[in-house]
């Protein structure tokens, strides 16, 4: 064990407390992907008039963000495994800042695929923040606490869910029907207004850059733990990627967790995506400003959800809750899709207060899964890699839309929640013998 700055690292990575400037800034970390990932869906609303895209190709703002998740997780473990935990979020939050600056010649060149560069180059920052944060978050305390950090730090992505949407309803969207606007405009016209458009898609990441080069500054001057597991000499122990590779090959367990990962990440990214196109679709007096609002009303849901289900889960075994959330929502999405009126959006909204706990909760428990604690980085890394289900399943929600509505596409998601649903049915049994075990464990005691 080494102590720095008041704390000691034990020899699995994780420290006797929690040092409260190092966590503080980590779970800031949350918030900035969240504001990333909610500006996309504003981008989607703003694309589709401005290009005149398909809801298919719309979809691909996201398969240009979480792919380049897919993509970069493993080498960013890989990095981190070679470095350290506060390098790769250094490297992270500086591709970050590259991608917001591309949105800069992106505006001026007015082309999709320029747009689509940039969301992959900030996804690769991200993928390295995410890879990093997910697992520092837990380490940066006590091991008993883990799932309590990690939770905390997530429920700042709920707020920053919130500034995303509201930087984007306020700087980016005006009061008018954007699509009805450009109809009325001839072909050369519409270009040039289409131009203009786009201008006030930088606004938002003009600030996001701005706080960005800060917390490059402070992650730079300021000490933080390794986060590595030791062996009793003080060295740093850790695994080769073929020999993790072998040992997570044969826990079924654990893929079937990256699994639900991947099924969670179609639901949320589905819904966000397209919610407003769905008002917009259903309503077509509304205007994008207007349906903003739903788009703040949920990750307002997702932020009161998450809180409501820390209670719960300190009452009652996460399977359950878990279960009985997924199963809640797979039903709402069902009345989203069938519902021919308002209650079909409200229910889409309301589905939000349902996704608060999924990430945190599937991330922690497959993770719990490797107990050979050397293979952590890497089996991290695989889990964040299942975000690349907000790159694909999208897509195909995309293609049902074209192929009949955008409210029949919903269909997909409920399909997903079930999934999940099914995930956490099957992990009660593993909750019953850990309880069996740990009642064992007392009355030897």
């Amino acid at each position: 064990m080494s102590k720095k700055k008041g704390w000691v690292e034990q020899t699995d990575g994780y420290l006797n407390k929690t040092p409260t400037f190092q966590f503080i800034l980590v779970t800031i970390l949350f918030a900035l992907w969240a504001i990333a990932a909610s500006l996309n869906d504003i981008l989607i609303t703003q694309f589709k008039s401005v290009f005149q895209l398909s809801d298919f190709a719309t979809a691909f703002v996201q398969s240009a963000f979480y792919g380049g998740y897919f993509l970069v997780a493993i080498p960013a473990a890989l990095f981190i495994k070679k470095n350290s935990y506060k390098l790769a979020i250094i490297a992270g939050l500086t591709f970050f800042s590259l991608g917001c600056f591309l949105f800069f010649p992106a505006s001026r060149l007015a082309t999709y695929s320029v747009f689509l560069i940039a969301i992959f180059v900030i996804a690769i920052g991200l993928s390295f923040l995410e890879t990093s944060a997910d697992t520092y978050s837990s380490l940066l305390g006590p091991r008993r606490l883990a799932t309590v950090r990690l939770n905390i730090s997530q429920t700042f992505n709920a707020i920053g869910g919130i500034i995303g949407i509201l930087l984007g309803k306020y700087l980016v969207f005006t009061d008018h029907n954007l699509q009805e606007e450009m109809a009325r405009l001839s072909d050369a016209e519409a270009i040039k207004f289409g131009q203009q458009v786009l201008q006030r898609t930088l606004t938002p990441y003009i600030y996001v850059l701005i706080v960005l080069i800060v917390m490059i500054i402070l992650f730079s001057v300021t000490k933080f733990p390794s986060g590595k597991v030791r062996k009793k000499s003080g060295e740093i122990d850790s695994a080769k990627f073929g020999e993790t590779m072998n040992y997570l090959l044969h826990n079924k367990r654990y893929w079937r967790g990256v699994l639900a990962q991947f099924f969670y990440m179609g639901v949320q990214t589905g819904v966000w995506s397209f919610t407003m196109r769905l008002a917009l679709d259903m309503f077509p007096h509304f205007n994008e400003k207007y349906v903003a609002n739903f788009m703040l009303y949920s990750y307002i849901c997702f932020f009161v959800g998450r809180f409501l289900a820390s209670y719960l889960l300190s009452r009652f075994r996460e399977t359950i809750v878990l279960t009985v959330y997924a199963v809640i929502g797979t039903v709402m999405l069902i009345g989203t899709t069938f519902i021919p009126n308002m209650i079909a959006i409200y229910l889409a909204v309301g589905v939000s207060l349902l996704l608060g706990p999924g990430w945190p909760t599937i991330y922690a428990r497959t993770l719990e899964t490797v107990d050979d604690k050397r293979h952590t980085e890497t089996a991290g890394a695989i889990i964040v890699m299942a975000i690349v289900g907000g790159a694909v399943l999208p897509v195909i929600q995309g293609l049902i839309s074209d192929a009949t509505t955008m409210q029949f596409s919903f269909i997909a998601t409920a399909v997903e929640f079930a999934w999940v649903a099914w995930y956490f049915i099957s992990e009660i049994k593993y909750d019953i013998r850990s309880t069996v075990t740990n009642k064992s464990h007392s009355l030897e005691d």
